[in-house]
């Protein structure tokens, strides 16, 4: 993997795809500074050489015009506050004020280009807009996990144009380690913690995946549908009547390969789908009508606390109830407690997909698990097995 360690910038002028994607409140502040923040290794690294960084990155979905909303030069304070050096803005990432701003770029400076997006090309993914791009550094880097699943020019078609002088940064660099660890060198049990609403979403993930670990912790809405499937009564929970059959073949795909899936027993369930319903601890196959599950429950909290204790390698995608309500957020707190506990005993934990990530967040466990994937999509995408097009331009 050919990162950017393999390069010396000196004099050099690095034009770095970032994911400065960040949000914005209603008085153009960012109000999530991550992002930026996750970016800071890699652009240091280039000035330190005695190089400069031109830096590329889209914000929101502008869809191919100009919009003031969404200008990168919101950005640029916040980004000269983080990086401790002043960013420069320019108003084009093409044409020839953005070229005539890359010229002037001196070692030690940092350029920020405007919004890709304001430019349909971009995401078509067309070559003349990658080569215009391409013309205004010497050395490609890619830093932008998070929109490695795009085929799109500044991620992927640019490096057709950097042939020998292409790299990733920091960032995508540990990205694609972490992965590689829980898929491929990881330290044996290997144990995948799935949870969130659907079966239809993770279906992909699961079958990827069942080759390479040990233990399956299913949590979550998706719960219900397994159970069904089974047999068992699930009175108003969330649940996939279509994908029951697709559940049983998932449990004995995993029971081929030696797999121990591991469900709820029982769980926390509510009489409504509100914070303050009247709840009851019951049975994860005797849900009774008018009532839904919302939580898992404490014996099934101790179950997933064995397993998640003796694991060596944990993956961890998607919360295990609906923690965006505190009263419903007890299990996925625990979870998370549980793959610290592993973590500090020397466990690898990779936690990756909106909402773990925003759970993790929100619950203070981002210092205490091995890694935060800073890709939702991509990140999924990387499960599921496929190759992401951002990646593929750096390796191939």
């Amino acid at each position: 993997m050919t990162t950017i360690d393999d390069f010396n910038f000196d004099g050099k002028k690095a034009l770095v795809r970032v994911d400065f994607n960040v949000p914005l409140n209603e008085k153009f502040e960012v109000t999530d500074t991550n992002r930026i923040e996750a970016a800071r290794p890699t652009i240091l690294k280039i000035l330190e050489d005695g190089g400069s960084a031109i830096l590329m990155s889209h914000l929101g979905r502008p869809k191919g015009k100009s919009d003031p909303d969404m200008s990168l030069k919101h950005l640029v304070d916040k980004a000269s506050e983080i990086l401790g050096v002043k960013v420069n803005f320019v108003a084009d990432c093409i044409g020839e004020e953005a070229k005539a701003a890359a010229q002037a770029l001196k070692s030690g400076e940092i350029l920020l280009l405007e919004n890709l997006r304001f430019h349909a090309e971009e995401e078509a993914g067309d070559a003349g807009f990658a080569k215009e791009l391409s013309e205004l550094g010497d050395i490609y880097v890619n830093d932008a996990f998070g929109t490695a699943h795009r085929a799109h020019a500044s991620t992927t078609i640019i490096a057709r144009y950097f042939e020998g002088s292409k790299c990733f940064g920091y960032l995508m660099a540990k990205e694609i380690a972490a992965i590689k660890k829980v898929m491929e060198t990881g330290e044996k049990p290997v144990t995948a913690v799935l949870g969130g609403a659907k079966v239809s979403s993770k279906i992909t993930i699961i079958e990827n995946i069942l080759d390479k670990i040990d233990h399956l912790i299913i949590g979550g809405g998706m719960t219900y549908t397994f159970v069904k499937a089974r047999g068992g009564k699930v009175g108003d929970s969330i649940c996939e009547d279509d994908k029951q059959e697709l559940a049983l073949e998932i449990l004995e795909k995993a029971k081929s390969k030696g797999v121990e899936v591991h469900l709820p027993v029982d769980v926390v369930a509510a009489d409504d789908f509100n914070n303050n319903a009247n709840t009851k601890v019951v049975s994860v196959d005797e849900i009774p009508e008018g009532w839904q599950g919302l939580d898992a429950g404490p014996e099934t909290l101790e179950r997933f606390k064995e397993v998640i204790l003796k694991s060596r390698t944990i993956l961890w995608n998607g919360p295990v109830g609906v923690f965006e309500m505190p009263n419903f957020a007890k299990g996925t707190i625990a979870v998370g407690n549980q793959i610290d506990e592993a973590t500090k005993a020397g466990a690898f934990s990779l936690v990756g997909g909106g909402d773990s990530v925003a759970a993790v967040k929100q619950f203070g466990f981002e210092d205490k698990v091995s890694y935060v994937s800073t890709g939702g999509g991509a990140m999924l995408e990387s499960l599921e097995g496929k190759t992401l097009p951002g990646i593929a331009a750096i390796t191939d």
